[in-house]
């Protein structure tokens, strides 16, 4: 049992990131004092997000496309590629501005956020793109990717937009 959720978890990166963020945030919710005003929640919500969804997950992902991408390759249902040292670079300046973000305002967080959000949904109509034409339904091209690959941008949004309209005390 522990083994199968293990390989889940590991398996399944964005989707175990945007979980733990979500977590994070009601952990650090849950040492603040009382009463929790909207603005806190969403801006820990928000800093969480980025910190997890952004700022780990893409430096998880250069270290895979970097260092392991053989492996990543077979993953996804790619054929090996110098091009993933690119997407793995990519992710890592991605990667450390969403752990910046954990602790900036919000103008920070849009500029940090259009590039990945993008980038998102632009692999997500690759990974249809594949499963139409090649039949690509490997794990890494057809799994929990694709839907993290349309449902990340869509959460970050409407967190950025909470947070438009919930702005902290400080900016």
């Amino acid at each position: 049992m522990m083994a199968a959720v293990i390989k889940l978890v590991l398996s399944n990166p964005t989707m175990t990131l945007l979980v733990a963020g979500f977590l994070a945030a009601l952990v650090s919710l849950g040492v603040k004092k009382r009463p929790w005003s909207r603005e806190t929640v969403v801006e820990t919500l928000v800093a969480y997000f980025f910190l997890f969804s952004i700022g780990i997950s893409y430096l998880y992902n250069f270290v895979m496309h970097v260092f392991f991408a053989g492996f990543t390759a077979a993953y996804i249902g790619w054929a090996d590629s110098p091009f993933q040292y690119e997407v793995g670079f990519a992710s890592l300046g991605i990667g450390v501005a969403g752990v910046l973000s954990f602790r900036h305002n919000l103008a920070f967080r849009v500029a940090t956020f259009l590039p990945p959000a993008f980038f998102l949904w632009g692999a997500a109509g690759g990974h249809i793109y594949q499963i139409v034409t090649a039949h690509n339904m490997a794990p890494g091209n057809a799994g929990t990717i694709l839907w993290t690959d349309i449902l990340l941008p869509v959460i970050g949004f409407v967190l950025l937009w909470a947070q438009w309209k919930n702005p902290t005390k400080s900016g």
